[in-house]
């Protein structure tokens, strides 16, 4: 019978995960390759399963260790019922080895052994098992020759109970949380950090205070989030999630903590949209999402959401102006939705930087038309975190001049409405970001006094809004903001804060030319009628059709 150890001990967690052999990196013939033995059953002895009742965490046969030396991953362990043994390479002479356990989550990176001085962990999913990070020191510096080494490995992490009131079968995710953990093998240190919109995605099961156990890395304490800050995986019920109180490495938080995931979605107002109605033609009316839409590549699982604010855009900060997969990124190629489609076989990822203009065609069409987007052609159809997170619900991109008779639901926006007030749109800084409001029908003019309104030759400066302003009083009452995103050729970004360039959904074909439709808003005009490459990287902003 194994002996047990609280939490503080020496942990791991209870369901193995295999890593793959990319990771596991492989020495040269020259190299000095160790084999050594890891006792971590020092104090009271290891365990095999995370016991939440006592706060305890056991190792289980085939569980990983990766090891550090001289600044470098010299390899791994693994647990074979008793201790952990593998093979190490080139170790340093006469100083401790470094053991990290990471949660049998496999590391984001490729490891390589004598090479890699960093790697991480992304922890969101939580669904099937808790991912405990610990680490320590070995007890002894290492030795050529010597092959027993000792540690006492410490958590670096929380055990903490949720009480879940929900009526969804589906996993419970909460937002917000530092969710990845990064080691630096150079400096002997793990760093948690926020992945994303810091998701932690809880076990399944519905019913009355349900409790539902996850691990928490160190971070201070959260005041209660906003609306959708908690939410069903599957988009039906939405919550908010709750304070939360400093954790610390080596928590254990049995008591439990309050989490209402049970708000039925019954509002006109879809999840992730502004409440404002918006006419894009004599019989068609649209919500706009709460923000551009961003691809949120350097995500473990990339995935798709709209930006916390509508003023948000990312210029270069990401990494967006290279060709790498895994940045997160505002400015995309037409047609780029993550899609295979009958032409392309690869620069229709959110991510492509070509310059070849036939890399984005959407099929084999003939020439002299005019097509739209559809299905899974539009970014919409991806699933969108925070705008119900589930394909092919309703979210679309504008059109443009459809052919005959067709209505450019970008010019009508802009130049074809009747509204109440008889206000469109008025360029503005909001929150020191050049950008256009567009205002909805129903706009009272009462609500806030604008300059230079209907416009397009006024310039950005022509009113000057504060965020306080803009979140309390304008979009409060259904006003859209387009930041100046900028734009992108290949991997050079420019114009941020200064252009805003939206692609529509429709594009002209020709046998003169294939391009598709965009609008472009400058600090001297606005045109909703022009045509640009397709490999060009412009700003999308997705709507959703009011079906009364």
């Amino acid at each position: 019978m194994k002996k047990t150890s609280m939490i503080l001990m020496a942990f791991a967690l209870a369901v193995t995960m295999s890593q793959c052999k990319k990771n596991e990196g492989q020495p040269t013939s020259n190299d000095e390759v160790v084999t050594i033995t890891l006792d971590v059953t020092k104090n009271n002895g290891s365990r095999v399963v995370v016991n939440p009742s006592i706060g305890t965490v056991d190792f289980e046969t085939g569980d990983k260790i990766y090891v550090g030396s001289g600044g470098k991953y010299v390899g791994f362990l693994t647990h074979n019922g008793t201790n952990f043994v593998g093979n190490i390479t080139n170790p340093t002479e006469n100083q401790p080895l470094q053991f990290y356990f990471l949660g049998n989550v496999t590391p984001t990176e490729t490891l390589s052994v004598g090479t890699t001085e960093e790697c991480s962990v992304i922890i969101s999913d939580q669904t099937e098992h808790l991912p405990v990070i610990s680490c320590a020191a070995s007890n002894e510096n290492y030795v050529s020759g010597v092959t027993a080494y000792s540690a006492h490995l410490l958590n670096k992490c929380a055990l903490v109970k949720f009480n879940v009131t929900t009526p969804s079968n589906s996993p419970i995710c909460i937002t917000g949380m530092k969710n990845k953990v990064t080691v630096d093998f150079t400096q002997n240190t793990m760093t948690p950090s926020m992945d994303g919109e810091g998701m932690i995605m809880l076990p399944a099961g519905s019913g009355e205070n349900v409790e539902k156990w996850a691990i928490l890395l160190p971070q201070v304490a959260l005041e209660e989030g906003e609306e959708g800050s908690a939410y069903s995986e599957d988009g039906v019920y939405i919550g908010t999630r709750p304070a939360i109180a400093t954790i610390a490495d080596n928590g254990y938080f049995p008591q439990g903590i309050g989490l209402e995931v049970d708000n039925a979605v019954v509002s006109d107002i879809p999840i992730g949209a502004i409440n404002g109605l918006f006419s894009v033609s004599d019989t068609k009316q649209v919500y706009f999402s709460k923000g551009n839409l961003q691809y949120i590549g350097s995500a473990s699982n990339p995935y798709w959401k709209f930006a916390e604010h509508q003023w948000d855009y990312l210029g270069t900060t990401t990494g967006q102006n290279s060709e790498f997969q895994n940045v997160d990124r505002d400015l995309f190629g037409w047609g780029t939705t993550g899609y295979i489609h009958e032409h392309s076989s690869f620069c229709y990822q959110p991510w492509s930087t070509s310059t070849n203009v036939d890399d984005y065609r959407p099929s084999q069409i003939p020439y002299n038309g005019l097509y739209q987007m559809s299905g899974q052609g539009d970014w919409g159809y991806n699933a969108i975190f925070n705008g119900g997170n589930n394909e092919n619900i309703g979210w679309r991109t504008l059109k443009q001049y459809n052919g005959v008779g067709g209505v450019s639901e970008w010019g009508y926006l802009l130049h074809g409405r009747n509204t109440s007030s008889g206000i469109l749109f008025a360029k503005a800084v909001v929150n020191g970001v050049n950008g256009l409001v567009v205002l909805p029908d129903n706009w009272n003019i009462s609500i806030y006094s604008l300059n230079d309104t209907n416009s397009s030759y006024s310039s950005f400066n022509s009113n000057i809004i504060s965020a306080n302003d803009w979140i309390t009083v304008l979009e409060a009452n259904g006003a859209v903001f387009l930041p100046a995103a900028g734009q992108r050729d290949g991997t050079s970004v420019s114009n941020v804060r200064y252009i805003c360039n939206y692609w529509s959904a429709t594009y002209i074909n020709t046998s003169i030319v294939w391009n598709p439709y965009r609008i472009l808003i400058s600090n001297e005009n606005i045109d909703v009628n022009s045509v640009m490459p397709p490999s060009d990287g412009y700003a999308v902003r997705l709507v959703k059709d009011y079906n009364p």
